[in-house]
């Protein structure tokens, strides 16, 4: 094996097919927007439906964090994939406005109940001086999903009644990751029981305060923020914008995407922590623009196909990069916490997107707008890092700046 991976530990590897466990039930709800029109949910509704799982993570990600440690997260993990099963199988009654938005709910609450209490278990075993593969690797686990439950839901729906009996059937993954959590969790609690005491402890609200008036930690936020509005697009839209320009097939375009990003982070994996972070986030987004701005436009198999190649390329660099400076430039207690904020920052993405981008095509704007504004959120990104390095090297003490 490789020198530069050999500080994987099965506890890492453990906790990140949990990650994966999570992404596979959300994932599979790329076709919601579409699934709701077929069981003849109003116009009106089926935003703010799509964008009520997320919103309620975002709500309760708020209160979850401040009480939430190392100490508490395995049993907080644990609950939360029970619930998950049981909210997973009920899309399959749930066929009113009212039943939608209590399963709605409770599936925001598990996912963010799940991802919180691994993702505060999963940073205490990355290395500081691996920080661009460790995250990398964590979201490669939250890329497979894409890359698969798409096209398998596409090719397993003329065999089933609808898209509510994948919903349900996609709840084996939490069920085998309760299974490993279960098996494992007294070695991740021995593995654990010999770290700095301070990480162990839950942070005081003076930490958490001073911690959110950083610029750094801000403009990172900010940044993976829009950069998530711009993905959310493609994730709740793309299938739409797909039928209307017949393209391609949406499903193999998640796939190449996708695939394309896990290349990047296991064969560039290595390389992520030798190169400027901020300087290769900036190249990705500066390639991402006109990849939005083309997608209208894809209107054959082989221009959709190059540009899920290009798209996958760009978030594949840019998504894991901006988690390790988040990581690096945060102090060792806070590294929990700000990364479970950036988890906050997708939730918030991931229903103002649908919100926004409902509206918008209430009022019957075309879905081709929505990737252009998409392309905007990338370009105002690309504004707020160009002063990331110097802000980065100013919240750093010397001799603790890899690659910035």
């Amino acid at each position: 094996m490789d020198k530069s991976w050999s500080w994987i530990s099965s506890e890492f590897i453990a906790l990140t097919l949990i990650i994966v466990a999570a992404f596979c039930n959300v994932s599979v709800f790329y076709s919601f927007y579409h699934y709701l029109e077929t069981i003849d949910v109003p116009i009106g509704w089926r935003g703010f439906l799509l964008g009520l799982e997320p919103m309620a993570a975002f709500i309760l990600r708020l209160f979850i964090l401040p009480w939430l440690h190392v100490r508490n997260a395995i049993a907080v993990t644990m609950a939360s994939l029970v619930l998950l099963v049981a909210v997973s199988c009920s899309y399959i009654w749930a066929l009113s406005v009212p039943a939608l938005i209590v399963i709605r709910i409770l599936h925001g609450a598990s996912f963010v109940l799940l991802t919180s209490g691994v993702i505060s278990l999963v940073v205490n075993f990355i290395p500081e001086e691996k920080t661009g593969q460790g995250f990398g690797i964590l979201s490669i686990g939250t890329l497979i999903p894409y890359a698969v439950i798409p096209p398998l839901t596409e090719t397993l729906l003329p065999c089933v009644r609808n898209e509510a009996d994948i919903y349900a059937g996609v709840s084996i993954f939490a069920v085998l990751a309760l299974l490993l959590l279960t098996a494992l969790r007294r070695r991740i609690r021995e593995s654990l029981r010999g770290r700095d005491g301070v990480l162990m402890r839950r942070a005081t609200l003076g930490e958490i305060r001073e911690n959110l008036r950083s610029k750094t930690v801000g403009l990172l936020l900010a940044a993976g923020l829009l950069i998530y509005l711009a993905h959310a697009t493609v994730f709740y839209f793309l299938k739409n914008l797909v039928l209307q320009t017949g393209g391609g097939s949406v499903g193999l375009f998640f796939t190449l995407s996708m695939v394309t990003m896990i290349a990047v982070r296991v064969f560039g994996g290595a390389l992520l922590d030798r190169f400027n972070k901020p300087a290769m986030v900036r190249t990705g987004l500066f390639l991402l623009i006109p990849c939005f701005v083309m997608l209208p436009f894809a209107e054959t198999r082989t221009a959709l196909y190059l540009l899920a190649g290009l798209y996958g390329l760009c978030i594949g660099v840019i998504m894991p990069l901006l988690s390790a400076l988040l990581f690096s430039a945060s102090p060792p207690p806070m590294r929990g916490l700000n990364t479970n904020l950036s988890l906050f920052t997708l939730d918030m993405a991931y229903f103002l997107m649908p919100y926004l981008g409902g509206i918008l095509l209430t009022f019957g704007t075309d879905f081709d707008v929505l990737f252009f504004i998409a392309a905007g959120f990338v370009l105002l990104t690309l504004a707020l890092t160009a002063s990331l390095s110097q802000k980065l090297r100013q919240s750093q003490p010397d001799g603790e700046r890899p690659n910035l």
